[in-house]
Order: structure tokens, then sequence, then C-alpha cells
């Protein structure tokens, strides 16, 4: 966020461009969170017929247009940046993996849709990579992020008071009636609204420490009252126990690897192991705990079966589930779960999409990686609120995703804001190496 190094003299300072005072990187910076958060197309009917239909999809020409320009302003405020070089970086293991990922792409039965998967993909995380570089602080990047968490928790409040029809699961939907009086707000479903919610929370957290303890205050307020009417028991669980798990990964160095390789093991292993292995699912039943996880255990059953039959290079990216193949299979599967939208689990679906070698090259990047950069912060970068943050959102999205699917989908907010917090714990591991390395020099470092 805050950048000096000798290269900045001698190129533009497109940060200083803006309108009324206002930079061009605050303008993107708020104008990417209000697409992400927001989206181009609130309050989405789930009554109509066209909820069942696989191929329609909630994108649509408007979108794609600020999307890609969107993407086009991010570059460029990249490229002309003095620290472009961080612009989709480890570029080692991202390069190789993306390349596996269009590879089985190609090969699969739907070519076309894992190209454009893997394009949106590339798009999303270069996004993120230059995401933290546009606030010019760590105060204003608390100040935008409230901001902007505040402008989302008033449309989500609006609709809730207004658009009641819309922001609240009704009982002539056509695909979940069971949802009814539950609220989503402007998402698209409670599910996604309650994990949206819990990321607000860590936001007001941070702000209340950064910048206004009054805003950082409302928006934990208004965040975790939405989130308890989502229903959404996973989240409204999750979390006080992620705030807890954070707590004791920052100041017990030695958990860390068990918490996060060990935890997110086990968390899968009890989820989709006890769906898979039936002495495991009479374990997790025994412990009081719902074994189908809302009767996902359908579809990680059914998940694992097609795995089985392709485990090396899977089936590409989005060219296995709701595809012609699953929905209009005319009965010859034996399950609902091939009307499923996803697998409701990143691992497995990555597993599904890019086979074993995708999966490893996923968890290498979003486990991994981190912990290593994680262990390079020196104490006062690593008991900062800004790092705190990182974690928070970080730990909270690698265990959601044992339940969820979030993993490379390419215009979910979720997916964006793990990808930017996974950049600022490679921003602030980068910093402190770059201060080691230069301070005979006495030249200045990145500090976001």
């Amino acid at each position: 966020m805050k950048t000096a190094s000798p290269e900045s003299r001698t190129l533009p300072d497109f940060g200083s461009i803006g309108i009324g005072g206002i930079s061009a990187g605050a303008i993107l910076f708020m104008a990417i969170f209000l697409f992400f958060w927001i989206s181009l197309t609130p309050f989405v009917d789930l009554t109509g017929e066209a909820t069942l239909d696989p191929s329609a999809g909630n994108s649509n020409r408007l979108n794609q247009i600020v999307s890609l320009s969107l993407f086009a302003g991010t570059l460029c405020y990249g490229i002309l940046h003095p620290l472009r070089g961080t612009i989709l970086q480890p570029r080692a293991l991202l390069l190789p993996m993306f390349g596996w990922f269009l590879f089985v792409s190609l090969i699969s039965s739907h070519p076309m849709l894992g190209i454009k998967a893997v394009i949106l993909t590339v798009m999303a995380t270069i996004n993120a990579s230059i995401y933290l570089l546009m606030p010019s602080s760590e105060k204003q990047f608390a100040k935008m992020l409230a901001i902007g968490t505040l402008i989302m928790l008033a449309t989500a409040y609006y609709g809730i008071v207004f658009k009641p029809e819309l922001s609240i699961h009704q009982l002539s939907e056509l695909r979940e009636p069971m949802n009814a009086g539950m609220w989503r707000g402007h998402f698209p479903h409670k599910n996604s609204a309650a994990a949206a919610m819990v990321v607000a929370a860590f936001f007001g957290l941070f702000v209340m420490s950064v910048w206004s303890r009054l805003a950082g205050t409302t928006i934990i307020v208004l965040s975790v009252v939405f989130l308890m009417h989502t229903g959404g028991k996973t989240s409204s669980a999750m979390l006080p126990a992620i705030l807890i798990l954070a707590w004791i990964f920052e100041r017990v160095r030695f958990l860390r690897i068990p918490i996060v390789i060990g935890g997110v093991g086990l968390f899968n292993l009890f989820a989709v192991g006890s769906a898979v292995f039936r002495p495991l699912g009479d374990f997790v039943t025994s412990l009081g705990i719902d074994a189908t996880f809302t009767n996902r255990a359908d579809i990680w059953r059914f998940a694992f079966t097609a795995l089985a039959e392709s485990p090396i290079t899977g089936y590409g990216m989005k060219a296995f589930w709701q595809t012609q193949e699953l929905v209009y299979s005319g009965g010859s599967v034996e399950t609902w779960a091939v009307t499923a939208a996803n697998g409701h689990n990143s691992y497995l679906d990555i597993a599904l999409m890019a086979g074993i070698p995708g999966l490893a090259m996923t968890l290498l990047w979003v486990l991994v990686l981190p912990l290593r950069d994680i262990s390079r912060l020196p104490p006062a970068v690593e008991h900062s609120h800004l790092t705190r943050l990182f974690i928070r959102v970080w730990l909270y999205l690698i265990f959601n995703a044992g339940l969820e699917s979030l993993f490379f989908e390419g215009g979910n907010l979720l997916w964006f804001t793990f990808l930017y917090c996974l950049y600022g714990l490679r921003f602030q591991s980068s910093a402190t190496l770059t201060e080691e390395s230069t301070a005979s020099a006495e030249r200045p470092a990145i500090h976001v």
C-alpha cells in the first residue's frame, strides 16, 4: 500500500491521477469492491423457471463489459505501478498450474467452458495481485473497506425492508422452498449471504482497530445481526470459532501447521470421508453431528465415484457439474446428485476438474505458501492488525471451502477476497525479506 523505490522516480505516478482529488487507485478499488460485493444484478428472483435451467447463467453483456473494463483498468494500473513485478506471482507455480487447467480443459468434453473458466480465473488472480497496491496506506485501505462494506450492508438491509420477496427466501421458490423465511439480502442464496457477513465482520474488526471505532462497530453489529437471520448454521458457528483459532494461530507458532494442514485434512476427512466410508459416517453420527452435512453426502459419494474414473486429468474446468451429460442423463444415473450445481467442496471440485495434479498444485498455493509467508514475518508485522485480517479471512475460507465450492470461481466475491488476502500475506513477507536484504543500502521497501 505504501510504496517507494528508485523506479518510482522514472515511472508515471498513475496513483495520483484521479477525479476531484480522488486517486485512480481509490476509484478502481471501490469500483471493484462494489462489483463483487453487490454486483450489477442484485435481488435475483428465485421463483422463475430459469433458476432450474443449468444453461441460464447470471452473466449478461453489461456484466461482461464492466468486468472487462475493470480488468483493463486494473491491469493498466498495475503495469504503470513501480511494483508491477508482483503481478501474478508466484509465476513459477501459477503458470504451470493454469497451464495444466487449460490442458485438461482442452481434452475435456466441453473445452470452451474450460477455456472461459481458465481465462476468468487468470483475470481474477491478476486483479487480486494488483488490488492491494491501490490504497496509499493502511488507513486508507481501512477507510475504503469500511465505506464499501457499509454500502453493501445498506443494500442488503434495503432489500429486507423494501424488497422482502427478493431478499428473503420464499416458499414459492422452485429449487429450495425449505429455506423460506431466511434472509439473503441482495445475494443469490442464504449460504452466500452468511459467508459474506462473516467476512464483513472481520472487516469491521479491522476497521475498528485501524480507522474508526464507530464505523467498525457498526459493521460488526449489522453483519452479525444479518448473519443470525440467514439461517447459516455453519457460518454462524465458524465466526467465533475462526476468531479463537486465529488467536491461537497467531500466538502458538508450533501449532500453525497442524491447524492448517491437519485441520483442513481432518475437516475434509470427517465431512467427505463420512459420506464415502460408512464406519466413519456412523462415528460422526454418534457424535451428534449430521453425517449428511445437509444432504451433501449424496453429492460427495457421486463425485468420488466419478473421480475414481478419471483421477489424473479430471473432467476439465466447469465441464462436470450441470453439463448435459449429467442433467439430461434420462435417469441412467440413479441419484439426485446429478442435478447439483457444484460439489459443495472446493477441494473435491478441483480434483474433479483438474485431477490429482491440479489439486496438489492448488493446495501448495492456498495452504503451503501462505504458511511459509507467515513464518517469515517479524513479530511487529506478524501481530499487526493488517496481518490479523488476512489470516482470519484465509483461515475462514480454507475451512469453509470444505463445505462450499469457491476456489477458481472467477466472479465469486469470497474467492476474490481470499485471493487478495493471499497476496497480502505474500506482500508482507516480501517486504520483510526486502528490508533485510537492503537494510545496509537504506532503500525503502514495500509496506502493505
